[in-house]
């Protein structure tokens, strides 16, 4: 098969960055270089290295920009396309004012087809090659988002809201026909291609009592499938969910009654979780996922990453589309960064770039797929321009070090610092 031979700054993380020195968590080549060949990395190192393994391959010479793994984005809304910067109040209002009316034309497959090319075509521009989505209510939906994942051969995880109340007419299913949509795409893409399936009951307002058991039968008859659903994002939020579940212990609880809290699964937002919640998501293993851009833009609270990192809980962090206001990961831990300043917690470049690649893989339990350059992982991978914009082209002519360019990136960077996205080994970005 043919080879390609990709030379560049080549970046790379082995283990979570403890601090600020910690340079073992990563494997860094000045003039580094990865062989590629059927869609998987043969070899990363320094280039001479790897060269005396490449024969023949072609080389495409991405000096002096940065080789990292493609980002990973493990919450957001393919529906949303076209909500992205709709002004709203918070959380509920939002949802009925913009979301949901979006949202109903997905019954229509060539609409859907229409805005899956648009959603990748933004998720590739902005470096992101894997993400898990919560599709439509609709069937169309599933099928024009995996159906395009597996044209361009992308590791995408994604599946069907089940929501069968408090929603509009145009997105109700019933707990009986959500679970049989739901089997029947779980038996048609789950491990087909890269293909994964999320179980996704939207969240708790929006499912009876007998829908989260179905998606409870859904887990325990497909364990490897992922779970997504949304917890404690807003007071108004989780004080109406009490409401619906007045023999719920708190919010989490509607969840663990139906057995769908494993580790598995991937929670929205988790920002006002009580200390109960808190052990039960130490114990079972699930993951929060941090979404700074939409916390802020909903006014929705912020995100207690060292707390439950101090509990063992490991956090995933996503662009949350169309509540957050980016595609880009960059432009996430710039937020991110900044929420978490407000507590009084620090967030290294080291971390930050760690935490979009192989931290969000590790959480997929998928870190020898992807999120990282190693041989063996899928040749998925970002090229970062840390000059791309005369601002930041500026501000790098006083860089001394790799740490202060990753800082550069994610303050500064968004789509414009992506000068390229490989998936599987093929350059996707035009």
């Amino acid at each position: 098969m043919t080879q390609k031979l990709l030379r560049g700054r080549v970046l790379s993380f082995v283990a979570e960055p403890q601090g600020p020195e910690d340079t073992d968590s990563f494997v860094y080549h000045e003039d580094g270089a990865l062989l590629i060949e059927a869609g998987k990395i043969v070899a990363m190192g320094g280039y001479e290295a790897v060269t005396s393994k490449a024969g023949g391959a072609e080389v495409v010479d991405h000096r002096p920009h940065l080789l990292l793994p493609g980002f990973i984005d493990l919450h957001l809304h393919f529906p949303q396309v076209q909500v992205i910067a709709s002004w709203g109040t918070q959380l509920l209002d939002w949802l009925n004012t913009y979301t949901f009316p979006a949202e109903v034309g997905f019954a229509d497959a060539a609409h859907a087809n229409t805005m899956a090319r648009a959603f990748y075509d933004q998720l590739i521009g902005h470096g992101t090659t894997t993400a898990m989505a919560y599709c439509s209510v609709h069937e169309a939906s599933v099928e024009a988002y995996f159906g395009e994942a597996a044209r361009r051969d992308m590791c995408m995880i994604g599946g069907k809201v089940l929501m069968d109340r408090n929603s509009p007419d145009g997105l109700l299913d019933t707990a009986q026909t959500g679970y049989d949509a739901s089997k029947r795409l779980i038996e048609k893409w789950h491990g087909q291609s890269r293909a994964r399936y999320a179980i996704t009951p939207r969240f708790a307002i929006t499912s009876t009592p007998a829908q989260l058991h179905a998606a409870g039968a859904l887990v325990a008859e497909y364990p490897e499938c992922f779970i997504q659903t949304h917890l404690s994002e807003n007071k108004a939020e989780i004080a109406y969910t009490l409401d619906l579940y007045p023999q719920a212990r708190d919010y989490l609880d509607v969840y663990q009654m139906a057995g769908l809290v494993t580790e598995k699964m991937f929670l929205g937002h988790a920002i006002h979780l009580e200390a109960r919640e808190i052990d039960a998501l130490s114990e079972m293993g699930a993951h929060p996922v941090f979404c700074p851009t939409s916390n802020l833009f909903l006014g929705s609270g912020l995100f207690d990453h060292s707390g439950l990192k101090a509990r063992g809980i490991q956090s995933a962090i996503a662009t949350d589309i169309g509540a957050g206001t980016s595609y880009s990961m960059l432009q996430t831990l710039n937020e991110g960064y900044k929420i978490l300043q407000l507590q009084g917690q620090a967030l290294h470049p080291y971390q930050a770039f760690h935490w979009i690649t192989r931290g969000n893989a590790m959480t997929l339990g998928m870190q020898n797929e992807i999120g990282t350059l190693e041989a063996g992982s899928a040749a998925d991978l970002v090229v970062l321009d840390a000059r791309a914009t005369s601002a930041m082209d500026l501000r790098m002519d006083a860089v001394t070090t790799l740490a202060q360019e990753l800082f550069v990136l994610m303050m500064m960077g968004d789509d414009r610092a992506v000068a390229q996205t490989y998936v599987a080994g093929t350059p996707q970005k035009a």
